[in-house]
């Protein structure tokens, strides 16, 4: 069974409710706050039959202290529901052996921010990947933070901890799935490459890049080409870049 967590603020109350009102333990709604965006989430409470409360303030940050929510921009609005699974190598083998079209992976390796993996996972369900896979050590996992940068995504992309993540490359791999690593130093940019057949995408953390296994491990190496004096993205960021440009190569078939 899930472990119950707290998510918060408008956008991740509303994806809460449309898309699991039944993993909602209690909406907590801070006495005071009438806009027309918060009586959309009362409405939402009432029609979807999720319960809720209004709080005192301090009563509110009574809770906020006892979760460690203190760097919550939480607008008014506190959500206690059961966690989005963490899922492991059997999930993800499961997944892959029912995909209708060609695979596209999202692997972040040592990306330790929860803001970046929320964001990541933004990314992903905007850009149609299937999963975003990370090792289970040294890695950031679904917290508050990051479920709520997610703005819902959480909830629809599959989120992988697997803990052999060079194992799991070599799998994808035996499947027929291209593994391309994302580095500075590579020689191809991400323009210049074909990837229209089952592609994973690895990142490494901002910096400090892949991990040296894992950079050997992959099929090719690709670079996004900058134009500036910033010699790097942000890990969201340049995922989005080459995720979107597989999905455009993808449509030119």
């Amino acid at each position: 069974m899930s472990e119950s967590m707290w998510v918060f603020g408008l956008h991740a109350t509303h994806s809460a409710l449309e898309q699991n009102p039944d993993r909602i333990k209690e909406v907590v709604i801070l006495k005071g706050r009438q806009d027309a965006r918060m009586g959309k989430i009362l409405d939402a409470c009432n029609e979807q039959g999720v319960k809720f409360r209004l709080a005192s303030k301090e009563d509110f940050d009574r809770i906020i202290q006892k979760n460690e929510l203190r760097e919550a921009r939480h607008q008014g609005v506190l959500v206690q529901t059961l966690a989005a699974p963490v899922l492991k190598e059997n999930d993800l083998e499961a997944m892959l052996d029912n995909l209708e079209s060609d695979a596209l992976l999202l692997i972040l390796d040592g990306v330790t921010d929860p803001h970046n993996i929320g964001a990541c996972l933004r990314t992903c369900d905007a850009a149609g990947a299937q999963g975003l896979i990370v090792p289970k050590d040294k890695s950031a996992t679904l917290t508050p933070t990051a479920v709520n940068i997610a703005s819902g995504a959480a909830d629809t992309v599959p989120f992988y901890a697997v803990t052999n993540l060079a194992r799991t490359i070599e799998q994808l791999k035996a499947r027929g799935i291209w593994v391309y690593g994302t580095a500075g130093e590579a020689t191809g940019s991400i323009y210049q490459t074909k990837l229209t057949g089952p592609v994973a995408l690895v990142m490494g953390a901002e910096g400090k890049g892949m991990r040296r296994l894992t950079r050997d491990l992959c099929d090719g190496l690709v670079n996004i080409p900058m134009a500036g004096d910033v010699s790097s993205l942000n890990v969201s960021v340049a995922a989005g870049v080459c995720l979107f440009e597989i999905g455009r190569q993808r449509r030119l078939g």
